[in-house]
Parts: structure tokens; sequence; C-alpha cells
């Protein structure tokens, strides 16, 4: 299982409070620094390890939410950003200080959906107080415990673990159950580009050919320029064709018309995107006016080539397809945009491979809420190319019988 589909956890919690020291105890191994000073945890450190008896995952060691000064703002600042990312948290007290920090941090885990437990550590210096107890089990956690960071007991923190993180976060939905099935035969269009990896294919294609073949269908795998000669020779009706977004047209030409059609990035928007957002929003790439501002969210960060699908090819095919002077920003990885989302008249989110579902739903987050139409770069590809419909037709016939993968 990849990286970006491991649960993600977040340790919260004020400076020296031993958020650290329980990184290391889940671990059973020294990941995280350890030190009586206070703040010695300066960014949100990402682990991955296996927790013994439930398995791997993706810790996160986060700055004190108490931190003071300039720069203790802004490790502030990026603790709380972390919060968009995880799907569990784990917010660490001790000496039965239960303030306006902890008080706002438990604000922001219930305004972005995210499950907490809170443990009271350092039980052996200073216990937990009965009357602090009914509040904290007021305060909507999945769980309360308290916990000796010296001779603790690490099997019912990871039962506590067990039950507070949502099912889908280390489960893995299918990516194209809904649309194949035994002895069906997929074909996928892959073309080796400038920006293809050298010596191996991008991570959609190959969760695509393990999602067919995990769902007993069959798997073809071809170049574009390889699709005419295969179908004339073979007579094979293929029951999907799936192909890179940037050779829509070239698929949508060699395709039978009777065929579904579809791309990798749309099959990621269904899979782990806000799909009925991205169908709304979609079409308002023909609303677009001079001086528009569009931004284009990549979920990682790779080598940019001179024909980069999000920095080139997206703002030439969009330009011309409104002949409208747009401006574009382009945001890769997590990191913070910095223009209010209201300056944007659209946002165009990547497939997201690299990413969780929670992660790319809260990267969405801000412009829904605002009413800033978003779409996904395979959607918009087919729509500026004229085939959008036939794009997103085995999606929308899905959504008949939507998946919840929350």
């Amino acid at each position: 299982m990849g990286k970006e589909r491991r649960p993600h956890i977040g340790i919260f919690g004020r400076r020296n409070n031993g958020k650290s020291t329980l990184v290391n105890i889940l671990a059973g191994q020294e990941l995280a620094i350890v030190s009586d000073v206070a703040g010695t945890t300066t960014d949100p450190v990402k682990k991955s390890y296996e927790i013994t008896g439930f398995g791997p995952v993706i810790l996160i060691d986060t700055a004190g939410i108490d931190d003071v000064g300039e720069l203790g703002t802004k490790r502030i600042d990026k603790t709380l950003q972390i919060i968009k990312q995880i799907d569990l948290a784990i917010l660490v007290i001790t000496a039965n200080t239960f303030e306006e920090e902890e008080q706002n941090l438990i604000s922001r885990f219930k305004k972005l959906n995210t499950p907490f437990i809170i443990v009271h550590g350092k039980q052996d210096i200073e216990p937990l107080s009965a009357s602090l107890l009914p509040t904290l089990e007021q305060s909507s956690a999945k769980s309360v415990m308290v916990f000796d960071h010296k001779q603790g007991d690490v099997n019912a923190l990871i039962k506590n673990i067990k039950q507070a993180i949502p099912e889908a976060a280390f489960t893995t939905p299918s990516l194209l159950g809904d649309l194949v099935s035994y002895g069906d035969i997929v074909l996928l269009i892959t073309p080796i580009d400038i920006e293809a990896p050298e010596g191996r294919m991008i991570l959609p294609q190959v969760q695509a050919i393990r999602d067919i073949l995990d769902n007993d269908a069959i798997c073809i795998v071809l170049k574009e320029r390889e699709v005419d000669a295969f179908l004339r020779k073979t007579n094979i009706n293929p029951t999907l064709a799936i192909t890179d977004s940037q050779i829509f047209l070239k698929a949508d030409a060699s395709i039978p018309a009777h065929i579904p059609l579809t791309s990798f990035s749309i099959v990621l928007a269904h899979f782990k995107g806000d799909f009925d957002n991205y169908l709304k929003g979609t079409p308002k790439l023909g609303d677009l006016k001079d001086g528009d501002r569009v931004l284009l969210l990549e979920s990682c960060t790779h080598h940019v080539s001179c024909d980069d699908i999000g920095r080139v090819k997206i703002p030439r095919w969009l330009s011309n397809y409104t002949g409208k002077k747009i401006h574009y920003d382009v945001v890769s990885g997590l990191d913070k945009v910095e223009r209010p989302i209201n300056d944007y008249a659209l946002v165009i989110q990547c497939g997201g491979c690299m990413i969780t579902r929670k992660q790319l739903i809260n990267r969405l987050r801000p412009a829904i809420e605002a009413g800033v139409p978003v779409t996904n770069y395979g959607m918009a590809i087919a729509y500026v190319h004229g085939i959008y419909e036939r794009a997103v037709a085995p999606f929308v016939k899905a959504l008949e019988n939507p998946v919840d993968y929350l």
C-alpha cells in the first residue's frame, strides 16, 4: 500500500507535553527527538512506520500549540494546517491543563470532521483529576485515556486508535469496481512521453492495472499510436477504455463511440475527489472572462518539463478555448494558497494520486464554501476538447448507485 493510502495520525498539544515521546513509544523506536527543553519540535515531522497490531501509518509530530513569539506563531500556523491532512488526531494534555488553546484546537478538529482522542500524559507525575474528566468526556472525543509515559499501556492506546480512526482511512475501495466485473476487458492507453517517469509508469496507471486485476477483469495496456492497429487486428471490443487526459482527442478518434471512454484523472476524480461539485463546476469553464484568475492545484511536487500538464498545457488549452486573457496560479503539494480564495473564478484540482481523499476534500473545502467553482484536470481537458459528456458518462451512470468513500 502506497504512503498516500496510509492513515495519517497527528499528535497535538502544548510544548513539552510528551508528544515526541508518544511517537517513539508507538513506534517502539526513537523516531522523534526528545528533550526536556520546551519547543524541541519546531515543524511538523512526518514519520512512516508500522504500529504493531495495527499496520502501516504516517504519524505527524507537531510543534506546540502554545509556542510564543513571531516564529512561534508561524509554527502554530503550520501545526493547524496539518489538521487538514490527517485522519485522526491525538491531543496530548498534561498536568490537568485544558484551556483555551486545547478548546480552540478541538473546535478545528470538529470543523474539519477530524475524529480525535484525548490522552492525559505524564500520568506518573500528575494524575488526571476527577473534576476535569467530565469536561474531557463532553468534548466529543472518541475516547479519553490516561497514559504513563514511562510505563504506559501501549496496547490500550493502540486499541483506542483502532476504534477512533475511520475505516475509510485504512481500507482500499475499488477504483473501477462499479464499472467492471469478471472477464471484462479494459483498455489502458498510456503515452510514454517527456513527462513519463524513467523506466516506470505513473501511479494512476499502476493503480488502475492492479484494480482491474483485483476485479477479475482483463487489462490491456498500450501506447496511443498502437490503438488503431490493435483494434483492427484483434476485433476486440473493450468494456471500457481509459486514456491519459493529454491525448483525449486521439483516444476519442480511435475508440469507437459505443465503447465507454474516460481518463485516469477522471477515474481518480470519481474515486477520491468531490465529484458532485466537479460536475457542477466544470461547465463554468465556458463563463470565464478577461482578467479572471484560475488556480491549479497540483497535489505532488515534481520536475517541471517544458510541456507540463498543469503549468503549460491546461493554461494553453483553456486560453485557446475561451479566447480570454486569463491569469493562472499553480500551487504544488499541500502548500498554502497565498491569495484569498475569492480572487479566483475557478479552481482546477489534479487527480490527487499522491494524497488521501481526506486531504483532497479539505484542499477544496475553502473554494466550495466560498462558492468558487471547482473542477478536475481530466474533466477540464475533456470539456475544452468537446468530449466532456462522453468522458464523464461512465461515472454519471455509476452515480445512480453512489459509493461513499468518506
